[in-house]
Formats: C-alpha cells, structure tokens, sequence
C-alpha cells in the first residue's frame, strides 16, 4: 500500500512517499480503507522533532493520527456490522498517512449521513476541541471574545461556535486572505495582529473594553499581548503555541489583574470529553450551525508539501490529505 513516512527528523522534504505492506486486523481491530486524513500543526513539530509535548516516535515511521474510510475487514471478536460503514478512525499518535490503517474498535467513531468524510475529519479533532475550549470558558451572551489564529482549523470554529453563544467576536490573524475568511464566518471584526497597533485594534472593537475571552493559540508576544488587553473578570483560556512558545501567566498576575487564566495544561484533561464533544460537534455541522472549513487539500504524495502549507502560514482552515 501507497503511504508517506518520515525516514529522518527535519524539513517538510523528509515526508517521503513510500510502500508498505497491508497491516491484518488482530483481535478487537478492524482495517479501514482511508479516504481523508487530518493533519495538525502538533504533527509538523514531531517531524521537525523539536515538539516538547510527545514523545518521539521511532524512525521510520508513517505520521497520522486521524482518518476517515470504510471498514473492509474486522478481526477476531468484532461486530461483522462494522463492515463497509463510513467512520472516523482515531489511529494513534502514528499511521494513517496510509491506503489502509488497523484500528481499534473503541478508536471508531461512525460517520452521520449527510456529512462527508473531509468534513467529518475537519470537525473530529479540532471541533471537539474547540467545543471543550467554549464550554470551560462559559462563554455566553454579553461576551466579548477574541480568538487568535481564527483562521484556522480550530480558530475557525472557535468563531462560529461564540458567535452561535451570542458573544461578540473578534478573529485576529495575519494577512488579507485570512481576515477575509474571518469576515465570511461572521465575526465582528477581524484583526491582522502583524501590525503594531492590533491590540489597540481590539480595544477599540469591543468598545474600548477589552475581550472578557481570550482564546490563545498562538503564544509568544502575541499571547503576551492578547493578555494584556484582556478585560478585568475576563478568562484568558490557553490551547496553543503556533510560536513555538506557550503564554505562561503566573497567579499573581493573573490575580493583580483580575483574570482567570485557562493555560495549556487544560488540555489534558479533555479525554474523557472528547467523544462527547465530538458528536455535538457532528450535531451542530448537520444542524448548519458550524462548518468547518477546509482551506486546502493535497494527494497523499504530496504530503510534504501539506506540512510545508502548515508550518509556513499559508494555510486557511484545515488541511487534509486525499489518498
């Protein structure tokens, strides 16, 4: 089978398209014939192998951790009315830059009909996320809500799912293309925080008040900066650090400032909820209340050049790969 598989630690050229055999289902496990495949910002950091958060897998080996197919063949002990259903396969950490992935059963999630498998993938990961960024946070009616990288795969819906609480938003990104974009899903106002001004930009948007929700993604000076234009009472929730750096807040600024700060950390404790937000999440795209948006896709051979579109900031929306 047709795979792409990182052979050394490095550049978007170290994803090289390869062959491998045809794994065999074992006991508890079922085959999907991959469709799409979701890629995360996180991924390209473990090629690079300077990600902080995960271990680093053992060379060579095949990236992925999330696709969506049909079931062809299930092994020992599993249901045979798993057979030819669509579904969300949640692979592991590695292995579903590939014609075919073994899964297990509990790694199943079965796709709603009406909703096609890019969107579904689109949705799996970071719609669970961003639903569970939203329900910690409490957002609500009367919020005023800025959302760095809003054009993003999780950003993106992180917009729409605020917008759909009430809040006002404001989406804040780098260049013309993404505030477009931010625009088309609704927000309020949309903020290239490459110019030196931009917080004073969102100061401004939200009446001179200041966001009482940050959602931070991004880190470094820009997550400095989102903080402090966080408005006192305000919730300053941290999900990631696209600079390389997490926002790291200690308590005593936090407190002199009156903020309840949300850090990274949070996202540790989302496993027992993620299924759940994932459904509603489903729930949510069918009912026409949330889309994700799929900036960008490429065949499975061209899966560097994907990582590339990823690390350099061209991307919109969620990148996938078409096998």
């Amino acid at each position: 089978m047709r795979v792409a598989r990182v052979t050394r630690f490095g550049g978007p050229e170290v994803l090289e398209p390869g062959e491998a055999p045809v794994p065999v289902a074992g006991r508890g496990q079922v085959l999907v014939d991959v469709a799409v495949v979701g890629i995360t910002f996180v991924e390209t950091q473990i090629r690079r192998g300077v990600d902080r958060w995960h271990a680093r897998p053992a060379l060579p080996y095949v990236p992925g951790g999330v696709a969506a197919g049909h079931v062809s063949a299930v092994g020992p002990d599993v249901d045979a009315a798993w057979l030819g259903r669509r579904v969300i396969a949640d692979v592991g950490d590695t292995g579903a830059f590939a014609e075919h992935a073994v899964v297990d059963v509990a790694g199943l999630s079965p796709v709603p009909d009406g909703l096609g498998l890019p969107e579904a993938v689109a949705l799996h990961s970071d719609g669970s996320t961003a639903q569970g960024l939203v329900e910690k946070a409490g957002i609500g009616p009367g919020d005023r809500v800025l959302v760095e990288a809003a054009a993003g795969g999780v950003g993106s819906l992180l917009v729409q799912l605020a917008l759909a609480a009430g809040a006002q938003v404001v989406g804040a990104a780098r260049g013309a293309r993404k505030l477009e974009l931010i625009r088309e899903l609704g927000a309020d106002a949309a903020v290239d925080y490459s110019e030196p001004d931009w917080t004073e930009q969102v100061r401004q948007a939200t009446g001179g008040q200041g966001p009482t929700v940050v959602f931070d993604g991004v880190g470094g000076a820009i997550g400095r900066a989102a903080f402090e234009v966080t408005a006192r009472g305000g919730r300053f929730s941290v999900h990631g650090a696209s600079s390389d750096a997490p926002t790291v807040i200690s308590a005593e600024e936090a407190q002199s400032r009156g903020v309840t700060v949300l850090g990274l950390e949070q996202l540790a404790e989302f496993g027992p909820d993620l299924p759940r937000w994932a459904e509603e999440m489903r729930s949510l795209a069918a009912a026409g209340t949330v889309r994700p948006v799929i900036g960008q896709t490429f065949p499975l051979e061209r899966a560097g050049e994907a990582h590339a579109a990823i690390e350099n900031r061209t991307a919109v929306g969620k990148t996938l790969l078409l096998v």
